[in-house]
């Protein structure tokens, strides 16, 4: 496994699904669980802070809540990610305001990236995430195996 290109990891049919958004964005994204209400049942969800609890009050689905992203929350999220704990990440952003946490929004988008998780940043690639034919069954994501790509260059630096 060491030394393996990539790893596999399965993302099972019930998604482990993260639910964010920035204030100016979190009405749209409650429209759009409502919307998707049916769908994401079936499914474990979990949030930033106020985020969360907008979902819950206004959708009744369960969503585990963490910390708002600017204490901590993105940063949680993430963790989650690495650990295995979250498939993919609906998180309607807005790029025309800057936010105090936005080391950690980018800390974020960077462990997606890295673990090879799924991310919609907007209603449009949301919309397409949650009716892709993965929704439905198991997937093989393949993850760069970055301890060789380090050990790789730790030893051209020797």
């Amino acid at each position: 496994m060491v030394q393996d290109d990539y790893i596999n990891f399965t993302i099972g049919k019930q998604k482990h699904i993260a639910l964010i958004a920035h204030d100016t964005k979190k009405h749209e994204l409650v429209e759009w669980v409502e919307e998707n209400k049916e769908i994401l049942k079936g499914h474990f969800l979990c949030g930033t802070g106020t985020t969360a609890r907008l979902i819950v009050d206004h959708t009744g689905l369960p969503v585990k809540a963490y910390n708002s992203g600017p204490l901590g929350g993105d940063q949680q999220i993430g963790s989650r990610i690495v650990e295995g704990n979250i498939d993919f990440v609906i998180f309607f952003w807005d790029p025309l305001e800057a936010q105090p946490h936005d080391p950690d929004v980018k800390a974020l988008l960077r462990i997606c990236a890295v673990y090879d998780i799924p991310v919609a940043n907007n209603r449009a690639t949301a919309d397409f995430l949650i009716t892709s034919k993965f929704m439905n069954e198991d997937y093989e994501r393949k993850v760069l195996n970055y301890n060789k790509v380090i050990h790789k260059r730790l030893e051209e630096l020797r």
